[in-house]
């Protein structure tokens, strides 16, 4: 029935074009998986890469058909990713610095029932500002101490109804957005990328910052300790070597009894040692 179609809702019809264009200024086509992001979480986003990245949400069906009809290399595997709910990211930056930016760039937000506490959840002694009524049994059933002052809610001390990574109810949902408590940290990552032709899986963006640090600064010790005990002199281990080398030139010298000024003292009292040790063999020898 719609094969025949020859006109097209002005919005699709301007979405389509926009993703045969944008394409075209980008080295980088990324897509994200929306199934379970807020719209609250990307508002902050777009401030923070403002600039960076063009953000850009449109129907499957549509991208699909403006990818199909693309000659930009590898883009048609992008289109096959086009399941459910998904917004385009385009920008210049590499998949995987876009994918720490977004990393660092999580917020906190407002429970739903079934979330899971990304910190331990915190309510702290203060006064709620809410009148006493039904609200007095669902602090009790979250199990948070209270008590009624100057006509409102108080919470008597700091309590933590959840910890990090259990479930929080439906109920104490509710209540912690009444205290404006925000438990849950939301982001999104990258599911696929496409750069200048070679595509990436979402697994192959994810990157460790800290722990690459780390890897990086135990190859850097352990290269200064080989270029050390191989003598390869460079700018930052010249003062080691130096010191190895005339530690060793000094036990050397000791050791054969060459004096030096610096090594005349310890040579003195190596042979004044031995002298005294020879001296009392000879006191305590019984010839035979």
């Amino acid at each position: 029935m719609h094969e025949n179609r020859t006109k097209y809702p002005a919005k699709k019809t301007q979405m389509y074009q926009q993703m045969i264009e944008i394409p075209k200024k980008y080295k980088v086509v990324a897509l994200v998986k929306t199934n379970k992001v807020r719209a609250s979480q990307l508002l902050p986003l777009r401030k923070a890469l403002k600039g960076q990245v063009e953000f850009v949400c449109v129907k499957d069906r549509v991208a699909q058909k403006a990818l199909e009809k693309s000659d930009i290399p590898g883009i048609k595997g992008i289109a096959d990713e086009l399941v459910g709910q998904c917004l385009f990211i385009f920008t210049n930056m590499s998949p995987f610095k876009l994918n720490v930016l977004l990393a660092k760039n999580k917020i906190m937000m407002a429970a739903r029932g079934g979330d899971i506490a990304s910190v331990d959840i915190v309510v702290p002694a203060k006064n709620t500002g809410i009148a006493p009524g039904p609200m007095l049994t669902e602090f009790k059933e979250a199990g948070i101490p209270t008590k009624i002052d100057q006509g409102t809610i108080w919470i008597a001390k700091d309590s933590t109804p959840v910890k990090k990574g259990g479930v929080i109810n439906e109920k104490l949902a509710v209540l912690l957005g009444k205290l404006d408590i925000k438990p849950v940290e939301a982001g999104i990552s990258l599911y696929t990328a496409l750069e200048e032709g070679l595509k990436y899986a979402e697994k192959e963006m994810i990157i460790d910052v800290e722990a690459i640090r780390n890897a990086f600064a135990q190859y850097h010790q352990e290269a200064v300790s080989l270029s050390i005990e191989a003598a390869y002199v460079t700018p930052e281990n010249i003062n080691q070597i130096i010191g190895k080398a005339s530690q060793h030139a000094r036990s050397l010298s000791v050791e054969s009894g060459f004096m030096t000024s610096e090594t005349k003292e310890q040579i003195l009292q190596k042979a004044e040692g031995q002298a005294k040790g020879l001296a009392s063999k000879a006191k305590n020898y019984t010839p035979a």
